[in-house]
């Protein structure tokens, strides 16, 4: 297990974790023999009335994650390895989202290759793996226009986290690496509507933990998560291991924030994007990017 800190371009030394990291027995709430579930004492339903499911969970790989902690950011389209080479001298990041799979990833990713993956990690750079796929059934996205089917919302979940797989593997990413569901934002007063996004993740997780890799999840903190969270409050099991929320208020930290409360997702499991759509250049390269603050599992570094 190896923790890096990017700042200013440099890359300081490994630094020794807290035992919350080492699987089913860690801190994070929803790391427990159960597969899920947050600190406090599950009850029959949320606090909106989502009534906790649990399914059959083989837990998360006990191999460590390796986890970065710093500034990073994503952008639509994987830039070029010039590019990426400019602003690692260059700028204060150290960790790029990457859209490794999803039939709805809104950008095409030419550049994106195994090459492109060995020849970025050689540089230094952590990579977050992003799956684009089935979106809320109440999301009002027009250019995603994929949704999740309430009945059939786990089974769902599932064939995605397949394609995940299957993405991960054509980059040669290994076993251990996690993969990040992109949820869009949706119209969180939709009871129905969480309760498939929740099946739908619970499926996701599922199956990404049979084939030996952690599940990730992204979503606006005003609909996804806040719908995750309560669910796990609530007791539903298994829930991705690690969370990546949206909320745009220029805070660049990885705190207690409005539905992510204490003790939902510790230890070294959130990233923050606290900005959205900004250009920055750095060694004469610009891209637009949404900016980044992680404490979170990354794919397994290949030198």
């Amino acid at each position: 297990m190896s923790t890096v800190t990017r700042i200013r371009a440099t890359a300081l030394a490994a630094l020794g974790l807290a035992l919350a990291l080492l699987g089913p027995a860690a801190a994070h709430a929803r790391e427990t023999p159960a597969g899920a579930g947050p600190d406090p004492a599950p009850g029959p339903a949320s606090a909106r009335g989502l009534t906790p499911r649990v399914l059959p969970d083989h837990g998360p790989p006990p191999r460590r994650p390796e986890v970065f902690r710093g500034e990073g950011f994503d952008a639509c389209a994987a830039p070029s390895a010039a590019a990426m080479r400019a602003w690692w001298d260059h700028s204060p990041y150290g960790a790029v989202g990457i859209y490794t799979s999803g039939a709805q990833r809104h950008c095409a990713q030419p550049r994106l290759t195994a090459d492109w993956v060995r020849r970025v990690q050689a540089m230094g750079w952590r990579l977050i793996p992003v799956h684009v796929g089935l979106q809320a059934p109440c999301t009002s996205y027009a250019h995603k226009p994929r949704r999740i089917d309430p009945a059939r919302a786990v089974e769902q979940g599932r064939q995605e986290a397949g394609e995940a797989l299957a993405g991960l593997r054509a980059l040669g990413l290994g076993a251990g690496s996690p993969v990040y569901l992109d949820v869009e934002a949706y119209h969180s007063a939709d009871l129905g509507c969480a309760r498939a996004v929740v099946d739908f993740a619970s499926g996701w997780t599922q199956r990404l933990h049979e084939s030996g890799h952690r599940a990730g999840y992204y979503s606006s903190l005003g609909s996804g998560l806040a719908d995750l969270a309560d669910a796990a409050r609530a007791g539903t099991s298994p829930l991705p291991d690690a969370v990546w929320y949206a909320r745009w208020d220029q805070r660049a930290d990885t705190a207690d924030n409005g539905a992510l409360s204490r003790g939902l997702w510790p230890g070294h499991r959130r990233i923050h994007q606290y900005r959205g759509n900004v250009r920055e250049t750095y060694g004469g390269v610009t891209l637009t990017i949404d900016r980044d603050l992680l404490d979170a599992p990354v794919a397994l570094h290949r030198p």
